[in-house]
């Protein structure tokens, strides 16, 4: 049955099955992914409608409204599509107010245009909004590269640690071998990623979409750093050797030289086709200054893009054995879950310190992210006596 089709207990009861289905061996996360999207845009298209429906059913009940023989195309431009009413400067200053006071009356006597607000319970999200999460994505490379889901709850992703080779049958020969197949599960297990920070009066007096955009753009970027710089610490710490619980990843002891990263690429697995080499700024230094050595011009990178993290030690000053580099495929290699969305949640505090006329902003993202294929990444460590 199509979605469109389904009822709503039909759709809610789909959206139970789903979170059970992604837990079974084998389960298309990506399909699953995509339709628990698809369902929750139409359950939010029927509130929609409904609100609506029910702020009509008021303005007549109270005496707005009047009958007529057909509606007039004035009456219905005036019933304005949300995004339009969401996305309209006095809907934005109001938004901007209600972030500073936490009031949602105030927010709805602001402006008459608020009427999902009344009968809907949340506020309606600009979309400005949504292109400034997206733009903290696309900021932080890392955490753009890498497979995002939203899936409720903890997630079960099984790896493969080893399995037998596909063979060639003959007709008439003998059945083939079962695959002897040795797998891991990874959990990844959601968790709070926060941020808050002090702002001064000045920066609240900001009006409408600069004040929005000004505090979250600042919040979200330091959240998504937060995120690739804890995924990043967590492949730095692999083990060369796959277990239950964990994907592996093979070690390239080498200082930076035009050929490091070769050997590095020369560690990963088939399914890691798409690599790319993570470290510090200055390490990156080093490997230009080995490149400029040669006399020649040599790509020591191997034309592979190569992405910033600051995270990573220097390799100057990083000890023996230390990872300094990461070369690796993160949208074969790692997963991001977002079980309550990839919005952040924001909580503004004007009263702790309020005698240094300084607010406290809250931000927040729960998440869980990992490596989850095998020999999706190689680490380059420092050798002795470098």
């Amino acid at each position: 049955m199509e979605i469109k089709e389904m009822t709503i207990e039909q759709l809610e009861e789909r959206k139970v099955a789903i979170s059970s289905e992604v837990e079974m061996d084998g389960a298309d996360l990506d399909a699953l992914d995509a339709e628990i999207k698809s369902i929750n845009a139409e359950l939010e298209e029927r509130k929609a409608l409904e609100a609506k429906k029910v702020e009509i059913r008021k303005s007549i009940a109270d005496g707005a409204g009047t009958v007529v023989e057909s509606a007039p195309v004035e009456e219905r431009e005036e019933m304005k599509d949300i995004a339009e009413v969401r996305n309209s400067k006095e809907y934005i200053d109001a938004y901007a107010e209600y972030l500073k006071t936490g009031n949602a009356e105030e927010m709805r006597s602001a402006t008459a245009l608020l009427t999902e607000n009344v009968s809907g319970g949340e506020i309606a999200v600009p979309d400005f909004v949504y292109d400034i999460i997206k733009t903290a994505w696309d900021r932080n490379e890392i955490m753009s590269l890498v497979e995002k889901v939203e899936l409720q709850g903890n997630l079960k992703v099984n790896f493969e640690i080893e399995g037998a080779d596909a063979v060639i049958h003959t007709e008439g020969s003998g059945a083939v071998t079962e695959e002897e197949l040795n797998e891991g599960i990874i959990t990844l297990v959601p968790a709070y990623i926060k941020k808050w920070k002090s702002f001064s009066d000045e920066v609240m007096s900001l009006r409408g979409e600069a004040f929005v955009r000004y505090i979250y753009d600042e919040i979200a970027y330091r959240i998504m750093k937060k995120m690739a710089d804890t995924l990043i610490g967590l492949i730095a710490a692999l083990p060369q050797t796959a277990t239950a619980t964990s994907v592996s990843a093979n070690i390239v002891k080498a200082a930076p030289a035009v050929g490091t990263v070769a050997a590095a690429l020369g560690q990963l697995s088939d399914e890691a086709t798409n690599p790319v080499v993570i470290m510090n700024k200055q390490t990156w230094s080093v490997f230009k200054a080995a490149q400029y050595a040669n006399g020649f011009n040599v790509d020591p990178f191997e034309g592979f893009d190569v992405h910033f993290n600051n995270s990573l030690p220097a390799y100057a000053s990083a000890s023996e054995d230390d990872v300094y580099a990461i070369v690796g495929d993160f949208r074969q290699g790692a997963i991001a879950n977002f079980p309550n969305g990839q919005a952040i949640e924001y909580t503004f505090d004007q009263l702790t310190r309020k005698k240094e006329d300084l607010v406290e902003v809250l931000g927040k993202i729960y998440v869980a992210t990992a490596p989850v294929a095998d020999k999706a990444f190689a680490l380059i460590t420092k050798p002795a006596g470098a």
